[in-house]
């Protein structure tokens, strides 16, 4: 259960009655090639995503890395550069979003990415108390 400050203007019941009544929520993880990132972020905020966070990951998939060339030397590249978005969603915009990373994100080579979606359980805004939709 979410502690709450003393002084929070939201009760813990109201809490409880929103997390039984609130409407679904998703996580939708997606790894994307950097460069794609800026074009993602345009397009995910043209279709009314407010926020996500983005963190710089290194891994591999079936591409199993690379190899590359340095001053002469071959030498291969076990994980390659990704970037890794964060992106929690009504469960309604939920597919909505994975199209739209999907289809700009494309290039149509391999390590183009990979993208999750999970249920929250529970999201809130810390500021105000608001949870799951309304928190977003």
């Amino acid at each position: 259960m979410l502690p709450l400050l003393r002084h929070s203007s939201v009760h813990r019941p109201q809490i409880k009655r929103d997390l039984k009544e609130g409407r679904p929520v998703k996580l939708i993880i997606a790894a994307i090639k950097p460069f794609k990132l800026e074009e993602v972020r345009e397009a995910l905020t043209t279709i009314g995503v407010r926020g996500m966070m983005v963190t710089e990951i290194k891994g591999f998939g079936s591409q199993s890395g690379h190899t590359e060339i340095y001053r002469g030397a071959e030498y291969a590249v076990n994980f390659v550069p990704k970037v890794k978005l964060e992106i929690v969603v009504s469960a309604a915009m939920a597919d909505q979003v994975v199209e739209t990373i999907t289809t700009t994100a494309k290039t149509d080579k391999i390590g183009d990415g990979k993208i999750f979606v999970l249920d929250v359980q529970q999201a809130v805004r810390v500021r105000t108390g608001e949870t799951n939709d309304e928190a977003l």
